[in-house]
């Protein structure tokens, strides 16, 4: 009876990975496809068997499975790294995820996002994940930090401190740009907002607002005003005023 029991499970299990890659990739179009062509769901197969062997403390065996996971995947798990259900790596090559790594339920992440760890010590070193986390392409996570349920890291962002629930995160390093309270799963990088960019836009509004209180001053002192405007400055303020990228 236990063994059936362990059998359903099992394949409740499998299903589910399946159906977690239709829910979050428009791409799958057959049961079939996914179970096929789908690197992520590979490597998360991989894993749970290493894991097992981990936990049972048949080390070896699963360090050589993990390797075995990344030879053929292109994404490297640590066998001790825990991950929820209805995880999803999309594309997935160059993902790395360390050992002590934790990963909550319906979790999302994209190509070449790392987990890693930022001491030698042993104990916990890598960071853990909330449910319903979405991470970005290149998206960087260090240390044992917490990213919080529902976060949002963009592409190229590097976390080094512990991310609240519901925050959007930017950048090198990583800034909260956005508090979202609702959970949101889609990653929109285009509208993703910009720290860094709208740092640059306030500090030229206030040159800006300067600038013309000086001219008022030089006016009202018969001083004449130099046309010093460089074409730097130009440049910067075209590039910032819309508050778009390239």
């Amino acid at each position: 009876m236990t063994g059936n029991r362990e059998e359903r499970l099992m394949f409740k299990t499998l299903r589910e990975d399946i159906k977690t890659v239709f829910a979050k990739d428009p791409a799958a179009r057959s049961t079939l496809e996914v179970i096929f062509f789908y690197p992520g769901l590979h490597a998360l197969w991989f894993h749970r068997l290493a894991h097992l062997l981990w936990r049972h403390k048949l080390r070896f065996l699963a360090r050589l499975l993990s390797h075995l996971n990344r030879f053929l995947t292109g994404i490297e798990i640590h066998p001790g790294a825990k991950i929820g259900r209805r995880f999803f790596i999309d594309h997935g090559a160059g993902v790395v995820i360390g050992e002590t790594a934790e990963i909550g339920d319906d979790v999302l992440l994209y190509q070449g996002v790392v987990l890693g760890g930022t001491t030698l010590k042993r104990g916990k070193r890598h960071p853990t994940i909330g449910n319903n986390v979405v991470m970005g392409t290149g998206a960087v996570a260090l240390g044992a930090i917490t990213i919080g349920d529902r976060a949002r890291v963009g592409a190229g962002s590097v976390v080094i401190k512990s991310v609240p629930l519901g925050a959007t995160v930017v950048g090198i390093p990583g800034r909260i740009a956005e508090d979202h309270r609702n959970p949101l799963m889609d990653l929109e990088h285009g509208n993703l907002p910009d720290p860094v960019a709208e740092a640059v836009r306030f500090v030229l509004r206030e040159q800006g607002k300067l600038e013309e209180r000086l001219r008022i001053l030089e006016s009202a002192s018969g001083i004449a005003s130099p046309k010093d405007e460089l074409p730097e400055k130009i440049m910067i303020e075209a590039v910032f005023s819309q508050g778009g990228g390239i």
